[in-house]
C-alpha cells in the first residue's frame, strides 16, 4: 500500500506516512516508508534489467524524455516503450543519459521520437518523425508569421497524408499505390521549395568563419527537408505511428510527481521511482493492477508481467 500510494497515486512520502499513520494508529517515521519504497525497487532490479534487454530486441520503439529536479538540479528522464514494455531511466546528462539508457545504443529497428538532434547521432536503427511535434511547430510559425505561407499547406499535407493512411488502414490496405506516394512525394517537395524561396540560406562572410546562423523558422524548413524519409516514414510502413504521444502521455506522471514532490531528494531515490514506474507500466500493459504487481515483486515474484 505505501508503495502504491507513493508512486501510482504520486503521493509525497510526508503524506503517505500521515494517512497510514493516522489509519493504522501507529507511530511511524518517515524513514521507514522510504525504506519500503527502496526494498520494492531492489526487488524490481533483475525485472527491470531484462525490460532494458527486451526494449533493444523490439522492432519498433517510442523514445521521449523530459526534465526533471533532482536535489535542485534538471536531470533528464530518459522514457522508451512500446505496447507490451515501458522502461524509465535517469541521467544528469541529456545526450550522455541516452547512450546510458543503453536502449538506443543496442537497438536496431524503428525508433518514433521528436526530432531533437542528438537521436540522429544513432545511424543504426530507422528514424521516425515525430508529426505531432512537427504540427506543433507548423502552428507557432502561422501564428506568428503569417507572411509564410508555406507553413499551412505543409499541415494540410500532413494531415491530409494521415487521413488517407487511416482511411487505408480501415479498408484493410496495407500500404499505398506508387502513384498516390508519388503525389504526395512530388506535393511535398514543391512546398519545400517554396518555402526556401521565402526564407533563403543567409549568405556568408568571406571576412567571417563558420556557419552563419539560421532562422527558428529556417531551422525547421532545413529539418523537413534533411530528415524528409523519417517523416513521410508513416505513409510507407504502416506499423508506423502518425505521432508520439503515448511517449508523452505516459511521461506526465512524471512530471505530476516532479510537482507534487516538488524535487527527487537524490538520484538514488528518483531511479528507484522510475524502476517501480516502469514496472507498473509493463504490468498496466499486461493486464496486472498495480496493487497485485507490487505485492508480488515483494513476494519474491517480480516475472509476473512476463507470464
Amino acid at each position: 500500500m505505501t508503495v502504491t500510494f507513493n508512486t501510482v497515486a504520486v503521493v509525497s512520502i510526508n503524506l503517505t506516512y500521515e494517512i497510514l499513520s493516522s489509519v493504522f494508529n501507529i507511530p511511524l517515521v518517515t524513514g521507514t516508508f522510504e525504506n519500503i519504497v527502496k526494498c520494492c525497487a531492489d526487488s524490481m532490479k533483475e525485472t527491470y534489467e531484462k525490460i532494458q534487454l527486451k526494449m533493444t530486441a523490439l522492432e519498433l520503439i517510442y523514445y521521449d524524455e523530459t526534465g526533471s529536479r533532482v536535489d535542485g538540479k534538471i536531470w533528464w528522464v530518459h522514457y522508451a516503450f512500446d505496447k507490451a514494455y515501458t522502461y524509465l531511466t535517469i541521467n544528469k546528462k541529456h545526450c550522455i543519459g541516452m547512450d546510458e539508457a543503453v536502449v538506443l545504443p543496442h537497438a536496431r529497428g524503428i525508433i518514433v521520437h521528436d526530432c531533437w538532434g542528438s537521436y540522429w547521432q544513432y545511424p543504426d536503427v530507422t528514424h521516425a518523425a515525430c508529426c505531432a511535434h512537427l504540427l506543433r511547430e507548423l502552428n507557432g510559425v502561422i501564428e506568428n508569421h503569417p507572411e509564410q505561407t508555406w507553413a499551412p499547406k505543409f499541415r494540410k499535407l500532413l494531415l491530409d497524408m494521415k487521413k488517407s493512411r487511416d482511411e487505408a488502414v480501415q479498408e484493410h490496405r496495407d500500404e499505398f499505390s506508387i502513384h498516390q506516394l508519388s503525389k504526395f512525394d512530388t506535393e511535398y517537395d514543391y512546398i519545400i521549395k517554396t518555402a526556401y524561396e521565402e526564407n533563403p540560406l543567409p549568405e556568408t562572410s568571406a571576412k567571417k568563419r563558420g556557419r552563419k546562423k539560421k532562422s527558428k523558422v529556417l531551422n525547421l524548413i532545413c529539418r523537413l527537408d534533411n530528415y524528409k524519409a523519417s517523416v513521410c516514414l508513416f505513409i510507407k510502413n504502416f506499423c508506423v505511428p502518425f505521432d508520439n504521444n503515448q511517449a508523452e502521455r505516459d511521461l506526465r506522471m512524471v512530471k505530476v510527481k516532479t510537482k507534487v514532490s516538488g524535487c527527487f531528494r537524490s538520484e538514488e531515490g528518483a531511479q528507484e521511482y522510475l524502476t517501480i514506474m516502469s514496472y507498473i507500466g509493463c504490468a498496466n500493459k499486461h493486464h496486472i493492477h498495480a496493487f497485485t504487481d507490487i505485492r508480488e515483486a515483494l513476494n519474491g515474484n517480480p516475472d509476473i508481467i512476463f507470464a
